[in-house]
């Protein structure tokens, strides 16, 4: 499903996205994934660990993407089915685009605590570990979270 270019360009604003999947027991499992890339019908997501997410999508490879903007009361879930990119299979551009947001997302912390805007005091982005993989989620739906509320 080609994703329209309103959603990519408030996706690529939010620069992360939640992805949940689904564990052993059936339960859900959900963490913040670092956007990368947004292909025609694909969302391209960095995973620093290879934690309860990359063994998740192992076994299943159903998931879905969110992600919200409070304040716009605006937000996406993508659905589809998701697979794994080893670190060895990258390109170099996905290594490069991911240094360029970390040190972005960073930058952009230090210049609200200079400003006195509430949050995290330190910068965690700064530490984050190279990535271990690619999730790459073949979009098949889309659901505007907050559709009940646009005018029709």
């Amino acid at each position: 499903m080609k994703i329209p270019d309103d959603i990519v360009f408030f996706l690529e604003k939010q620069g992360f996205l939640i992805v949940a999947t689904i564990d052993e027991n059936g339960y859900p499992h959900t963490s913040c994934k670092g956007l990368v890339e947004i292909r025609e019908d694909k969302i391209i997501l960095m995973d620093l660990y290879r934690g309860h997410t990359y063994r998740n999508l192992l076994k299943n490879p159903f998931l879905s993407a969110t992600s919200v903007d409070e304040h716009l009361y605006k937000g996406y879930c993508l659905k589809g089915g998701g697979r794994l990119v080893k670190k060895d299979e990258m390109k170099e551009f996905h290594l490069e685009n991911w240094r360029d947001r970390k040190v972005d997302r960073t930058a952009t912390r230090v210049i609200k605590n200079i400003r006195g805007e509430k949050g995290h005091g330190a910068h965690p982005e700064a530490d984050f570990p190279e990535p271990k993989h690619l999730i790459v989620l073949q979009v098949e739906e889309i659901v505007d979270l907050a559709q009940h509320t646009r005018k029709k």
